[in-house]
């Protein structure tokens, strides 16, 4: 075979997943390996592999499995023997062995080392696992000594980036995840682009006069404060997500002093409509990068992010967004204003720098130049075809 991408396991929708999409863009011969697969209609099962926990009640049930998943890495599994390896990891995908310790070439795109270990502050999800809270000392050591053999290491901001030389003591360069942000900046008007089911829901909500929140619905995106923001300013919210928190978000929306909305996963051209309606999309949590705020801009909606995290990266205080701290009532009026004052186009232009053909490039340029260091026998063919 050529080469394997490898990745903590595939889900319908997600970040990680846009990722992955566009790394099978720039190294399109690869093989998938993944923990289990749960979209089975992304790519062709003949191209993916799954672990044996995909065989067992264990699989789906990420909690319990974390102290199983990097033995399972380490070890590899069937009679994969790939020519190189690129990681895209936020568990444990980094750990991944396949044979590197023979030389072949590793790639280890990190969106974030893991939080349930390193930064369990900043993810409320840690709290309900606790086989990760009694081991995290132990998956600690094990996770840092598997950094240390993880290949050249790519960054998905700075934010990222410092994170991981402060927990792994490794360098990394900053590579920015793809956002569609070309075909998304492309359409004026995105409700022309809706059924007549999704015109009913955008013509029941305010007009341009609503804040916005979307994103898996999990405790620390924090959609609890954009509903907050929205009682303090008396401005309508529109929240867009499914996830864990549903029910408490919309018993969080009847009790509000303003209409709040909670509409559930949208088709993409009901959400690019909802940003271009929206007063702003407010995006509060400390995040290691953030799609949606970016996918935001490229519709040309103003963005409000929390201050720190990667998102303040891709959003221009006072330029394309606003920067703000979501637990200072006293500055979310302030924050409204600002995001009343950006200009559509330089939102628009600013997503542009973060488009799929932007990433695609810098990930065969990466590939391409830690490749080239090792023997012609260790290059990715796909690579090599693409340099060609």
């Amino acid at each position: 075979m050529s080469g394997l991408i490898v990745q903590e396991w595939l889900e319908p929708a997600g970040g990680a997943e846009q990722v992955l999409d566009a790394v099978r863009v720039a190294l399109p011969d690869a093989r998938v390996a993944c923990l289990w697969n749960d979209d089975p209609v992304r790519f062709p099962p003949e191209h993916v592999d799954e672990s044996w926990l995909a065989r067992t009640p264990l699989r789906g049930r990420k909690a319990l499995s974390l102290p199983l998943m990097s033995g399972t890495w380490r070890r590899g599994w069937g009679d994969l023997e790939p020519e190189w390896v690129v990681t895209s990891s936020y568990v444990f995908a980094h750990h991944a062995g396949f044979g590197t310790e023979r030389g072949i070439p590793k790639f280890s795109y990190i969106h974030t080392p893991a939080r349930y270990l390193w930064e369990p502050e900043l993810d409320g999800r840690a709290g309900s696992m606790p086989l990760a809270r009694l081991a995290r000392s132990y998956l600690r050591s094990v996770d840092r000594r598997a950094a240390s053999a993880s290949g050249s290491l790519a960054a998905n901001s700075a934010f990222v980036q410092e994170r991981v030389q402060r927990v792994w003591d490794r360098d990394a360069r900053v590579i920015h995840p793809p956002v569609n942000a070309a075909a998304i900046a492309a359409v004026p008007d995105w409700a022309a682009h809706i059924t007549a089911d999704e015109r009913a829901i955008l013509e029941s909500l305010p007009d341009h006069g609503f804040l916005m929140a979307a994103s898996r619905l999990v405790a620390y995106k924090r959609h609890d404060a954009v509903i907050r923001m929205g009682a303090v300013l008396g401005l309508p919210v529109v929240v867009v997500g499914s996830g864990p928190e549903r029910e408490r978000i919309q018993a969080l929306a009847a009790v509000a002093v303003v209409p709040v909305h909670v509409l559930g996963r949208v088709s993409d051209e009901l959400m690019r409509a909802l940003f271009q309606r929206a007063l702003a999309f407010v995006f509060p949590p400390v995040e290691d990068f953030g799609i949606i705020p970016v996918e935001a801009m490229a519709a040309g909606c103003p963005v409000i992010v929390n201050r720190i995290g990667g998102a303040a990266e891709s959003v221009l205080d006072g330029i394309t967004g606003v920067h703000y701290d979501p637990d200072d009532g006293a500055g979310l009026a302030a924050a409204v204003d600002a995001a009343g004052r950006i200009s559509p186009d330089a939102a628009r232009r600013r997503a542009l720098d973060f488009d799929v053909a932007r990433f695609v490039d810098d990930v065969r340029g990466w590939v391409l130049g830690d490749a080239g260091q090792a023997s012609a026998s260790s290059r990715p063919k796909s690579v090599a075809s693409a340099a060609g």
